[in-house]
């Protein structure tokens, strides 16, 4: 088979790897590399013809966009396109747990990986948490454990069937990737879509996105809910608890139990129990669990005033998200926006006192609260931190929550994460400690 890989990134160096080792002809094409974007359309078109020639399958890269010519042109050709998760589904040889939803994918898939564990499975995790899927799968385990992202979804096809999808929630994001959130919605579905009865689909109930789209999946539908309901996996008593009632873990024993957190320790406590693991190692597993970095982390106190690094959150639904969990909040919002409406970061205005907008979007965010809020527009985050400080009251958080990607202004959300923190320390103890930079694709 002769295969051509656009991207050549971690993703496409996996892909070509296994591949190629499987006694494939692989071509590897990069946009930083190929010299396409200085040719004439009609130029362009015959050199890429000439790269599809005799070409079986294109496998691109997470991220490079659906209209990207080469595909267009293997459209036209009747060339056969499948992303790298479907390739790895193929391989797979055991049953694959896909994790998905605009926020709390990784989390919750690091949780259902810890719970099987827990229970004596033999686990192998991969996808968008940071190791491409094609690169474990094959490798000794009985299980696969998968965050997979819109953009991963996108290209798959039948082979790509997880024995367990997770559908957390649904809120606009990466629409300029997507064009629409029909289509963002589209591609989220696909983590289902070649499910059958024999299948379980774990859904938060509580995400009216997640919800309605759950509605169209052939597969048994497992529900998640922080509200006492016997027919699903919920709250009540105290505690997380089994359809009927049974308990799981005691909310007290969480390390962090804000609302999101008991959403994600529910969805893989369903995910681990459908796969046979018991109560008792869903609980070890739940209660041993440390939150990442970067996810509503506590970085220190000044003043009674408590500092709380959100990075991660890169879309005002994952913001909105972490205000409400708090009383009174000083949101320091802004970056990159990925053609969403930042306007939704105001769905939680009544418990923010005031709003720090920095990044490329900060006019935006600025706009948004305008007239409503106390509002500073400042363009570093050095300013960010100092701004807040001045706000923020006894008993408030100041939160980092931005509502929009990293790539203005860092790398990665948790370079952004590492500078709030920094800045944070040199106000508290006059200080600047370098932590680790954590790198993750924001999709």
């Amino acid at each position: 088979m002769r295969v051509v890989v656009i991207g050549y990134a971690a993703t496409g160096r996996a892909v070509e790897a296994r591949l190629a080792g499987e006694g494939h002809t692989v071509t590897v094409i990069d946009d930083a590399t190929d010299g396409s974007g200085s040719m004439t359309p009609g130029d362009q078109d015959e050199a890429l013809d000439a790269i599809l020639l005799g070409a079986d399958l294109v496998v691109p890269s997470p991220g490079v966009r659906p209209s990207h010519r080469l595909l267009q042109r293997a459209a036209a050709r009747g060339v056969a396109v499948r992303s790298e998760i479907d390739l790895a589904a193929e391989r797979a040889g055991v049953p694959m747990v896909a994790v998905t939803g605009t926020n709390g994918k990784t989390t919750t898939t690091e949780l259902v990986a810890a719970a099987l564990r827990s229970g004596g499975r033999d686990v192998i995790v991969g996808g968008n948490i940071g190791t491409p899927l094609i690169s474990v799968v094959g490798e000794p385990g009985d299980v696969v454990v998968a965050e997979v992202s819109s953009f991963q979804l996108h290209f798959t096809t039948a082979a790509f069937h997880p024995r367990v999808a997770v559908l957390l929630n649904v809120a606009d994001d990466h629409l300029d990737w997507h064009g629409d959130l029909a289509a963002y919605t589209r591609d989220k579905a696909k983590v289902f879509a070649h499910q059958t009865r024999a299948d379980t689909l774990v859904v938060n109930v509580d995400d009216a996105g997640a919800r309605a789209l759950a509605g169209e999946a052939a597969s048994t539908r497992v529900a998640v809910t922080l509200a006492a309901h016997d027919d699903a996996y919920h709250v009540a008593r105290g505690a997380l608890r089994a359809p009927g009632g049974a308990p799981i873990v005691a909310v007290d024993a969480l390390a962090r139990a804000l609302p999101h957190d008991l959403t994600n320790a529910l969805c893989a406590a369903a995910a681990a129990h459908t796969l046979g693991v018991d109560a008792d190692a869903i609980s070890r597993a739940l209660r041993d669990y440390a939150t990442l970095p970067h996810r509503v982390q506590f970085i220190g106190e000044n003043c009674g005033v408590r500092y709380i690094d959100d990075s991660k959150a890169t879309n005002p639904h994952a913001a909105v998200r972490a205000v409400e969990a708090f009383e009174s909040v000083v949101l320091l919002a802004g970056g990159l926006n990925k053609g969403l409406d930042l306007g939704a970061l105001t769905a939680a205005d009544a418990r923010i006192r005031a709003v720090v907008a920095f990044g490329a979007a900060g006019d935006e965010v600025a706009t948004a609260f305008a007239g409503h809020k106390a509002v500073q527009r400042v363009h570093s985050m050095h300013d960010a931190v100092i701004a807040a400080r001045d706000y923020a009251q006894p008993g408030d958080v100041v939160l980092l929550s931005p509502g929009c990607a990293s790539f203005d202004m860092y790398a990665n959300y948790g370079e952004r994460g590492d500078d709030f923190a920094n800045e944070v320390r040199v106000l508290i103890h006059g200080t600047n400690e370098t932590s680790e930079i954590t790198t993750r694709q924001e999709a």
